[in-house]
């Protein structure tokens, strides 16, 4: 890359455009990102308030699946499994506004997995552990002040040891966990203060005893949907919602294109999307809802990679921002 200043040529700017190094204007606007699945590192990217396909963001450092992950207006905050077999402690982070690949943010105090509940008020970013490196299930949350690389620091306990394979979402103030469990599937929502760190409370209930779901949320209402039941043949398209600021049992919202476990979730404040997952076959069908309005799925595109399952996602304009 030419190391002059002024006018450029074109040859020199094409020439910068193929190695990487032209700058690259900012992404503006409302975006999902979704991360990993089984035997990907795939980072994907799409606008929220447009209908389409996924674009490629990136790259994680490894493939990794079933991650907690969280976001500000600015940064996305990744942690969990790593996809070669063992624990990870792991906390990676990209930037929200340029294309390019995770970098490392920090550790948790211990390898985990499958801890894919995470939530944020768009400083601080609360992370479950799910598994940890005994490996044993535990109900440790650990935060990060997502503006600062660091290593988490310990924010309390979960009601349940077993809140494996979860769903989170937030207000500005308010965190919530739904579902989870992989020796006994749970049907229990528990909420917590982001500020404020300490063991969570309970909420209320989802319908169905459920696992593998995914969350997000407006500033008001939290979303829930798809998940398993027990088995290939329950997985389920059904979505629900709660009032963030109260606490009660969910409602019934609607039913997903496809029933399936082990998908991602990110939203706008006014639209939501789900992203793969496993239908009894992995899909990379991505649908969206209008959260502020009860009804059905809709398509929206697909994402990149339809050959594996366990995204997650966040976005920059979450209901927690």
């Amino acid at each position: 890359m030419p190391s002059y200043s002024g006018v450029w040529t074109l040859v020199a700017q094409f020439q910068a455009v193929g190695q990487g190094l032209w700058p690259q204007p900012p992404l503006t606007g409302d975006y999902a990102f979704f991360f990993g699945g089984t035997a990907s590192n795939v980072i994907a990217y799409t606008s929220i308030t447009t209908l389409g396909n996924a674009l490629d963001f990136g790259d994680l450092r490894i493939k990794q699946s079933n991650l907690a992950a969280c976001s500000s207006a600015t940064r996305g905050i990744i942690s969990g499994f790593n996809y070669t077999g063992t624990n990870s402690n792991v906390i990676e982070k990209i930037s929200l506004q340029f294309l390019g690949d995770s970098t490392d943010f920090g550790d948790l105090t211990r390898a985990s997995q499958w801890g894919t509940a995470a939530c944020s008020n768009g400083t601080r970013g609360v992370l479950t552990l799910g598994y940890d490196s005994v490996p044993a299930a535990t109900n440790v949350m650990e935060y990060v002040t997502i503006a600062t690389e660091g290593n988490a620091t310990d924010f309390g306990d979960l009601l349940n040891a077993d809140t494996l394979i979860a769903a989170g979402c937030a207000s500005t103030t308010r965190g919530v966990i739904a579902g989870g469990g992989l020796g006994t599937i749970l049907n229990v929502i528990q909420y917590i203060t982001i500020a404020s760190a300490g063991n969570s409370t309970d909420f209320g209930d989802l319908p169905q005893k459920t696992n593998g779901l995914a969350g997000f949320s407006s500033s008001t209402r939290g979303i829930f949907g798809g998940g398993d039941q027990g088995g290939a043949a329950s997985y389920v398209n059904v979505i629900n919602y709660i009032t963030i600021a109260s606490v009660g049992n969910a409602i019934d919202f609607g039913d997903l294109t496809v029933g399936r476990r082990y998908l991602a979730g990110a939203s706008s404040t006014t639209r939501g999307l789900f992203a793969g997952g496993d239908s009894g076959l992995n899909c990379n069908v991505i649908d969206y809802i209008t959260i502020a309005s009860a009804g059905n799925a809709t398509d929206f595109g697909d994402l990149i990679n339809a050959a594996n399952n366990g995204y997650s996602g966040v976005s920059n304009c979450h209901g927690g921002l």
